[in-house]
């Protein structure tokens, strides 16, 4: 599965020269010129980068600002693309992880994509929910112990399908192995949201030091699977 990137912007030559230095590293691009569906985007969907024309496009340099107050896309890589009206040094306050300026050139893009790409590598990993079916032992308040079943994991909690329910930030501790490695893990978590079915969402907010690296080391290893070739030499161990 490859990144996903939207760029914002009405410039053709812009998208002539990002589209394809974004896809020789496996990143694919959807171009909106509007800025109304651009926002909607960026509400609804999770993307790995984000790159706004933002001196070109009216208002671009709002939407810019915009970008980190999304619920979907509020830690996405932010590139801003300049063109004489806003400086650097403002870019990076309105929220900008890298600038680029016009005229773009191939080269300069590239220097800059690669540059950004183990960042982009490592917030897919940490929003991706690998899906995942053991028994979890549930620790709840007044010492309460019963059996669930996990059905993602994540680097920040899990999901989990439980016959009980919990109000949501009730305190909770698991007990689960993660499969095919033999590690058990004790974490403490919040309850985040639950369904009313029995699904249950999970926010770890204990996670003891040698745990998070087993924890790193397992997601990174089916983070590789789950992207292309190219990208796994880019991906951080922990």
């Amino acid at each position: 599965m490859n990144l996903e990137s939207l760029v914002i912007t009405k410039d053709p030559d812009l998208i002539g020269i990002l589209r394809p230095v974004l896809e020789r590293i496996a990143v694919n691009v959807q171009a909106c010129p509007d800025l109304l569906v651009a926002a909607n985007v960026l509400d609804k969907s999770k993307l790995d980068a984000v790159i706004v024309d933002c001196d070109d496009l009216p208002h671009g340099v709002d939407l810019l600002k915009s970008i980190r107050t999304t619920r979907s896309n509020a830690s996405s890589v932010a590139f801003a693309v300049l063109n004489g009206k806003t400086s650097t040094q403002e870019a990076f306050q309105f929220g900008a992880n890298f600038v680029l300026q016009k005229p773009l050139t191939p080269l300069h893009a590239t220097r800059c994509f690669n540059a950004a790409l183990n960042f982009m590598v490592r917030e897919r990993r940490r929003y991706f929910r690998h899906p995942m079916e053991v028994p979890v032992h549930v620790i709840g308040p007044g010492k309460r112990e019963l059996a669930a079943s996990t059905t993602n994991l994540s680097e920040g909690g899990m999901a989990i399908h439980s016959t009980a329910q919990f109000p949501k930030d009730t305190a909770l501790t698991l007990r689960f192995t993660l499969p095919k490695s033999g590690v058990a893990l004790e974490l403490k978590c919040s309850v985040a949201w639950s369904d009313g079915t029995g699904k249950i969402g999970l926010r770890f907010v204990e996670v003891p030091q040698s745990s998070q690296y087993q924890l790193d080391k397992w997601l990174t290893d089916r983070t590789k699977g789950d992207l292309p070739e190219n990208l796994h030499t880019h991906i951080p161990a922990h």
